[in-house]
């Protein structure tokens, strides 16, 4: 009754029976080539061929759909559901859409998992059909039509209706056991589905500030979540590139490097050069006319200023990737310019669905429950971020048809970015039932001060200067506990990186997205708790074990196809199901697109393991001469097992953990 086995049953039945109808089509062609009627042998011989091609890509897929499906992790409350809504229908039949709720146990005393739907039940018995019964008798009747299945051991009811689920111990071992041999396979998906996500979306000619971090590192673990789930995923900066800015900017240029046009112009700090230029703009009336200028030029696409707008463009685009160079960020650029020629047909179809109202010379569209109207024209006939925020969507709608949409955009952009998405469907771009166009909503980086994060003279803190003090903090720590004595110069620099980056990462990611969090160095760095540097330096040791131990990767894989994982210590059979309930792990994320869950089940992870490896003997070794005297394989087995987890949740967090530590 695996989770996984039911997914693809259909799709695994509909490529059988196109198998067999294939395979009949072909005995057929071949009978009727026979017969020597030929007045186009060469089509049929062509049209034979092409079914055999078409009957061997539908075997081989189904023999990769089959060999998927069995090398996946199963997702034990996907399956647990599975089978009490099947018990649920059995008991009561007439009951439609009833509560199905099924939970890990908090404590061990009241089994594996619970299914907590009785009370449930017994509201709509009551509601719908004025039956009044206990929850503990509908969780009796649950339990006696529970089907066969191969993951419950036994069910007991506890409480007003519990029904509390012990789970089979050959059955986790059994999962355990392919886990080790076949690696961290994701759940076959069924449809590939395409999902864009917008994140980063720094502005060009502004240096990059702690105000992106966390739209670029949450981006990022998306991307690299909905990727391992097997999504097609396209990862969208969407650059502030264009608008009236540049026409100073352009303007700034012209003055100050004439020659730009034959020579590269030496725009060192892009930062300072928006300043002057801004500064310029507002004090002096003649530039700001040219400034103007420039802009209509920019618009109508005057070679000699897309050139200068390019220069600039490139300049910026290099400090950028510096940054995501560090933090090993991949992104498609596609800033607002990308969308400029769209802008003219978006406020066309505006207006002539009847969306439109003009005021004050501006052209202006409500949107049904949403006070403030979206401005798609300037009374000047310019645009605004409004109609190339709809120009994007629906380029990504319709162009790129995505089926998921995710915008990773600070929380002060969630009125706005609502508004677009609600113009989106009262337009007809897409329907909310069928397409999920979803703001993933962050919170502000906040000094230790509680404050708004910023520099000592009030500026905003660089992500680059960050970065580098990240460095030098991650070194000093290293050095604070000796590493430096008995790693390599290479060790050394790759653990300063890993536990660098690291940190910054993972003390983003840790947090709820949608709150605030403090930024301290101190905290992030600390060995202790819920850390990058703890998981880090867990992740290290537990690999370490069986090195120790002189057992390597081969002795290892040969264990796992040979070796039972025995569970009998409770410490063993509390890490055994904690490492399993990873795939519930990804799929709640999926759904919610909270990643904090992630870190808090890597370090509950951990912790599981410490509890576990302080209890129970991997490696024996005589107390007086240190020799190795019993290795404990099934228990290695475990800790590789928790290791390859782990690797797998930092691969999704972006952070990269070394050998050595």
């Amino acid at each position: 009754m695996e989770a996984r086995v039911a997914q693809s049953a259909a799709r695994l039945a509909r490529q059988e029976n196109e198998i067999k109808l294939l395979t009949a089509e072909i005995e057929r062609l071949k009978n009727f080539g026979c017969l020597g009627v030929s007045p186009s042998l060469e089509g049929l011989r062509d049209e034979n061929a092409k079914l055999k091609y078409r009957l061997n890509f539908l075997q081989k897929s189904l023999q990769e759909e089959r060999s998927k499906t069995a090398k996946s992790m199963i997702n034990i409350n996907s399956c647990l559901q599975e089978i009490f809504g099947a018990a649920i229908q059995a008991a009561y039949p007439d009951l439609e859409n009833p509560p199905l709720v099924v939970t890990p146990s908090q404590q061990p005393k009241f089994g594996d998992y619970q299914c907590n739907s009785a009370m449930g039940i017994t509201q709509i018995l009551l509601k719908t059909k004025e039956q009044k019964v206990s929850p503990r008798e509908i969780a009796e009747k649950i339990s006696k039509n529970i089907p066969a299945n191969e993951c419950i051991e036994k069910v007991e009811i506890a409480g007003p209706g519990f029904i509390n689920v012990h789970l089979r111990k050959d059955f986790v071992s059994k999962q355990l056991s392919s886990l080790l041999m076949n690696g961290i396979q994701p759940p076959a998906v069924g449809k590939r589905k395409k999902v864009v996500v917008d994140f980063s979306s720094p502005n060009i000619a502004k240096e990059m500030h702690v105000g992106h971090l966390r739209s670029t590192i949450i981006g990022e673990s998306m991307c690299r979540l909905f990727e391992f789930a097997g999504y097609d995923v396209l990862r969208l900066n969407h650059l502030g590139d264009w608008g009236t800015q540049f026409g100073m900017l352009i303007a700034h240029l012209q003055d100050k490097f004439p020659d730009y046009l034959t020579v590269s112009p030496p725009i060192g700090d892009l930062q300072a050069f928006y300043k002057e230029s801004k500064r310029r703009f507002d004090t002096e009336e003649e530039f700001k006319k040219r400034a103007y200028q420039c802009v209509v030029l920019l618009q109508s696409k005057n070679p000699d200023i897309i050139k200068a707008w390019e220069l600039i463009c490139d300049v910026s685009r290099k400090e950028f990737q510096k940054i995501y160079n560090c933090l090993d960020i991949t992104l498609v650029e596609r800033g607002e310019s990308f969308y400029h020629e769209m802008m003219k047909d978006i406020v066309k179809e505006f207006e002539d669905k009847g969306f439109v109202q003009v005021d004050d010379g501006r052209k202006i569209v409500f949107v049904p429950g949403f006070p403030v109207p979206l401005t798609i024209m300037k009374s000047d006939g310019g645009y605004t971020y409004d109609t190339s925020d709809l120009a994007a969507l629906k380029h990504r709608l319709c162009e790129e048809k995505a089926d998921i949409l995710i915008y990773v955009v600070d929380s002060g952009q969630s009125v706005h970015l609502q508004t677009v998405f609600a113009a989106g469907q009262m337009i007809g771009w897409y329907d909310p039932k069928v397409t999920r166009v979803a703001h993933a909503a962050f919170g502000v980086v906040l000094g230790e001060d509680k404050k708004k994060f910023k520099t000592r003279s009030g500026d905003t803190v660089r992500l680059i200067d960050l970065l580098e003090e990240g460095l030098k903090r991650a070194m000093d720590k290293l050095k604070d506990k000796e590493r430096d004595k008995v790693l390599t110069p290479e060790e050394l620099k790759a653990a300063q990186t890993s536990v660098a980056f690291g940190c910054i990462k993972y003390a983003d990611l840790s947090h709820n997205r949608l709150n605030d969090y403090v930024f301290s160095f101190d905290k992030m760095l600390d060995d202790r708790g819920n850390t990058a540097a703890y998981l880090l330096y867990a992740f290290t040791r537990i690999r370490a074990i069986a090195r120790l131990a002189n057992i390597d990767e081969q002795m290892l894989q040969k264990a796992a196809r040979e070796e039972v994982l025995i569970l009998d210590h409770e410490k063993e059979w509390k890490l055994g199901k904690c490492i399993l309930r990873f795939p519930e792990i990804l799929q709640k994320i999926l759904e919610d697109l909270l990643l904090h869950t992630l870190c808090d089940y890597l370090y509950e992870l951990a912790t599981t393991f410490t509890e576990f490896y302080d209890n129970c003997y991997c490696v024996e070794k005589d107390r007086q001469s240190g020799q190795i005297v019993k290795v404990n394989m099934w228990r290695l087995l475990l800790c590789e097992a928790t290791a390859t987890v782990m690797a797998k949740g930092f691969d999704i967090l972006g952070i990269k953990p070394v050998q050595r530590m």
